[in-house]
This record gives structure tokens, sequence and C-alpha cells, in this order.
């Protein structure tokens, strides 16, 4: 008896997920969008918040920044969990391939001793600002309605923890060791006279009970200090022999090209949006009014420290 093999074509009953069909019909999807549209839950919450009892467990009035449909927000990046963790593993390797070469030819501690002080007394304690900045964007994580906005406040968080390390690990290579040179960058943070207004207004900002306006304020300190750490310095220090420092603060601004990406794209979703656009650009407004003069204000205290130091 002889048997003969065929292959027979399945045809798929339908050609992704019900949560997706339903906003876009059955038709393909991207990971991107099965992995994000209307995953969070709506309905049939088992308690509400104890301690405001008149929301959801997720609920769209967390901020006065309202989306029609929160899922008309897309990430420009298309990162859900895969993506994005294979990015960041890319970007942490080549930072510390870097950091290896900085290391292996002393090229830290050979820098002026005018750029080490840059480094101790202005940059590195600024791993306290990522800090506070991470428990910022955790709010967003927590009180963003909808996965398209929390997920990407969830990635952001994750990465500001990835930006602490990466300046604790410049520390501990600048100080050949966690105790001394970290040591100090803390202490610094706590006590130095040029870092005082920043940690002031980061406190502020951790207790801001709208989780988009928090946001927002610490980009408004992210638009100065970024530019001005991390790229404003870059071609300073390679004129004045401190290209070990150009070398690791290019990771970061790196960072900082990707984070505006879905910042600036979630911004205009906010100001165009059918229904809440005219109040949401009132909103905007007004919390550029309350947090942008404060943010300058402390960042100049940053520049002057620098100004003082490079002199």
């Amino acid at each position: 008896m002889q048997y003969e093999l065929r292959y027979n074509v399945i045809e798929p009953k339908r050609n992704t997920y019900q949560n997706v069909i339903d906003r876009l019909g059955d038709q393909p999807a991207t990971r991107y969008q099965e992995a994000t549209l209307d995953v969070e839950p709506r309905e049939n919450f088992h308690y509400r918040p104890t301690w405001i009892q008149d929301r959801e467990l997720y609920d769209p009035r967390y901020t006065a920044l309202q989306l029609t449909d929160p899922y008309s927000y897309a990430d420009p990046r298309n990162f859900y969990y895969t993506p994005y963790v294979t990015n960041r593993a890319a970007l942490h390797d080549e930072f510390g391939k870097t950091l290896s070469y900085l290391e292996g030819r002393d090229l830290l501690g050979r820098m002026p001793e005018a750029w080490r002080d840059v480094l101790g007394t202005v940059v590195i304690p600024l791993r306290h600002y990522e800090s506070g900045a991470q428990l910022v964007t955790v709010a967003g994580a927590r009180f963003a309605y909808g996965t398209s906005l929390e997920q990407c406040c969830t990635f952001a968080a994750f990465d500001r923890i990835g930006n602490a390390q990466m300046l604790s690990r410049v520390g501990i290579a600048l100080g050949a060791g966690a105790g001394g040179v970290l040591t100090t960058a803390k202490q610094d943070w706590l006590t130095g006279e040029h870092l005082q207004p920043l940690r002031k207004l980061v406190e502020e900002i951790m207790i801001v009970d709208d989780w988009a306006e928090g946001l927002l304020a610490i980009d408004h300190v992210d638009q100065l200090i970024y530019p001005l750490l991390y790229t404003g310095l870059d071609e300073q220090a390679l004129l004045t022999g401190a290209g070990a420092y150009s070398l690791f603060a290019q990771h970061l601004s790196t960072w900082y090209a990707d984070q505006r990406k879905w910042l600036d794209a979630l911004i205009t979703a906010w100001n165009t949006d059918s229904d809440h656009g005219p109040a949401n650009t009132e909103h905007l407004a007004r919390i550029a009014t309350t947090w942008q003069p404060r943010a300058q204000e402390a960042v100049a205290a940053l520049a002057t420290k620098l100004d003082g130091v490079q002199a």
C-alpha cells in the first residue's frame, strides 16, 4: 500500500485577536497593535481605590489632559515589550563597551582636573535626579488611561533607572570603586548649593497629583539639562582634552533623542484631540508657565557651577 503526502492549507478563522478586530476589522495587524489596543481593563473591577473612592482603578480623570480615545495615540517607535527590551539591551551593551574602552586606557582618570570636577560635582550627582524622574514617570505608568500611554511611561521609567545606572558606572570608573565618587556625589546632591534648586524642584514635582503634569514638569527640566550637559559640552570636551566625557555622554544624548519621539507625539495628540484639544492646549500652557521658569532657575545654578569649575 502506498501513501501520498499532501499539503493542506488551513485558512485561519480570523487574522488577529478580538480586541484588534473590534477596532480595525478582521485584517492582519502588527504585533504592536495586538499588544496595545484595548488591553487595559475597563470594567468588572473588584474594588475602588480606598484613598479616592470616586475613581476606578483605571480612570481617565487622574489627569486634566484628556484624549477622546486614548488609543488614537500610538507610540511612533512601536515599542511593546520585546522590541523595547531588545533596543535597550543594545544601548546598554554599547555603553558597556565604551566604558570598558575608557577604563582600559584610564581615559577618565587622565582627563584635565576641571573636567573630572565637572563629572564628580555636576554630572554624577544627577543619578539622583534620574531616580526622582523615575518615580514621577512611574506615576504615569500607574495612572495613565490606556495601554498606549501607560506602556510608554513604563518604558520611560525603566529608562530612567538605566540612566542612573550609567552615571553610577561612570562614577565607579572615575573613582576606582563605589565608595569615593558616588559617596561624594550623594553628599553633593543633599547639600551642594548648586544642586539644591534642582533637588527641591524634583521633590515638589514628585508630589504633583496630576500624573501628566508631573511628567511634563520633569520634561521641562530635561529640555534644559540634556542639551546643556550631554550635547552642549560635547564639542567643548573634544577641544579641551576631555574626549572621554564626549564618548560616554553620546549615549545619554541618544537616549534623550529617543525619549523625545514618544513624548512630542503625545503632546501633539493632546493639542489636536477632536474634543479636548482647546482645553488641553490651555492646560499645557499653564503647566509651562508654572514649571518652565523653575526649571530654568534650577538648571541655571548648574550652569553657573559649570562656568566656575571650567574657569
